[in-house]
């Protein structure tokens, strides 16, 4: 595996204060892919929204489930794979956060934040305990579409 094709992992239990080991994870992924500063605070901002989502809403803070969050760098973009051990959601009903009745509530922004500073994402949520994944995707090179082998 080439430099421009190195993946890192991190595994958390699902508590609050463990969304803290994010920036130092991110920081060492960065200092392979050396994202520049806006393109970093999308990345660390992505990322601790999923597992936050992932921590809060997927496990509901059990500390017997985990988190993984997988970032794997290649050619021309990262990948960031955030997974719970959750009963998973549908997306679809997550309401607009910018919809009149919705702008003063204090949740409901994460998978808007996620979808506005990533490139791409996607949410496959599974039935029952299977747990939901959300795969997000960062652009640093030419934007030609993802391909997982590159």
């Amino acid at each position: 595996m080439s430099a421009q094709q190195k993946q890192f992992q991190l595994e958390l239990k699902s508590s609050p204060e463990n969304i803290a080991n994010i920036e130092p994870f991110l920081e060492d992924v960065n200092k392979q892919v050396e994202l520049g500063e806006v393109e970093f605070h999308k990345l660390l901002v992505a990322t601790t929204e999923a597992v936050n989502n992932a921590i809060m809403h997927g496990n509901k803070s059990d500390e017997d489930k985990k988190v993984s969050v997988t970032v794997a760098i290649r050619k021309h973009y990262i990948v960031i794979r955030v997974k719970d051990e959750g009963k998973g959601f549908d997306p679809g009903i997550i309401p607009n956060p910018l919809d009149e009745e919705n702008l003063l509530k204090e949740s409901g922004r994460g998978l808007f934040l996620m979808q506005t500073l990533m490139d791409e994402v996607e949410v496959h949520a599974n039935d029952d305990k299977a747990g939901c994944e959300v795969r997000m995707a960062l652009y640093t090179g030419p934007k030609t579409g993802l391909k997982e082998d590159e």
